[in-house]
């Protein structure tokens, strides 16, 4: 090796050190920067998982009082956040039918705030049925709205009967058939419902 690529080596590391010497407290400062959030990231990961657990056992104690019969049940429900509050809601919901408190019921499903579309969408047909059931069609009309799902189309032809509008029952629950598989246990119910109101059999039908 010639003397001036050795020098050349040795004034590199010269370099090299002095750099260091220059910035060696940047470096222990980035390094434990660089530790600090590493360990920052690792609590914050673990800080959202015990959240999520604790309301995944606030979710569970909510529901559990619910179908007890729990008097705190709509206490322990309202303390929840997002869809965990929205399941608890209808669950709660569904316990205050059972019990006969469908005003209550029916106060339960309007307070949900689902975020969630097809969340909503289940909520909006489950008050659509108690708003029926309460003598109040018309409104459960303007709560399903456009939805076209089977279970809101269904929900639309049993407010207009309700109403006595058997032609646009019939529409929807002919509608609600169009969007179901043969072979669905919704058609059973749904073909009977189109029959009283005087829709003609379909094929399924005339042949049992």
């Amino acid at each position: 090796m010639a003397i001036d690529e050795l020098l050349d080596e040795h004034e590199q590391s010269e370099r090299v050190r002095e750099w260091l010497r220059r910035n060696s407290g940047a470096l222990i400062g980035g390094i434990a920067l660089g530790l600090a959030a590493i360990g920052g990231w690792k609590w914050w990961e673990n800080h959202q998982l015990q959240q999520k657990l604790q309301q995944a056992d606030a979710y569970q104690a909510a529901v559990d009082a619910a179908k007890g019969g729990d008097k705190q049940a709509a206490a322990k429900v309202k303390g929840l956040e997002g869809a965990y509050a929205t399941l608890a809601s209808l669950e709660l919901a569904k316990s205050q039918v059972e019990s006969n408190q469908v005003d209550a019921a029916i106060a339960t499903l309007r307070g949900i705030k689902a975020t969630d579309a097809a969340l909503s969408e289940v909520v909006n047909e489950r008050l659509a049925r108690l708003l029926i059931d309460a003598k109040k069609a018309d409104e459960a009309l303007k709560l399903i709205g456009t939805l076209d799902t089977p279970a809101a189309l269904e929900v639309r032809g049993d407010a207009h009967l309700a109403l006595g509008q058997q032609d646009k029952a019939r529409e929807a629950y002919d509608q609600a058939l169009t969007k179901l598989a043969v072979g669905s246990p919704q058609r059973g119910l749904l073909e009977l419902k189109r029959s009283e109101v005087g829709g003609a059999p379909t094929p399924s039908e005339a042949k049992s």
